[in-house]
């Protein structure tokens, strides 16, 4: 989460941005047990265990959506999993 913050660019303040030489492309998803669920129930990640194979796996996937930065659903995997979008 740490490297996210300090690599990631955005308009509203949540990542800083402040490795510039870093792409963001090269960052890995933080994968939690929310942000985890929540990739399986819409299938970017088929794996079950959430470790290194898990991340690269669902980092893969969101690089199909977008390759430059690929991270930036994380906050939305990981909110609909705390929200309970899952128990409806």
């Amino acid at each position: 989460m740490y490297i996210r913050w300090r690599i990631r660019r955005d308009d509203r303040g949540v990542d800083f941005g402040l490795w510039e030489k870093i792409p963001m492309s090269s960052i890995y998803l933080p994968l939690d047990v929310h942000a985890g669920n929540m990739s399986r129930a819409l299938g970017l990640l088929s794996r079950k265990q959430n470790d290194w194979k898990a991340v690269d796996e669902v980092t893969r996937s969101l690089r199909e959506y977008d390759p430059e930065d690929p991270v930036k659903y994380d906050f939305s995997l990981f909110g609909a999993g705390i929200d309970g979008f899952l128990d409806n």
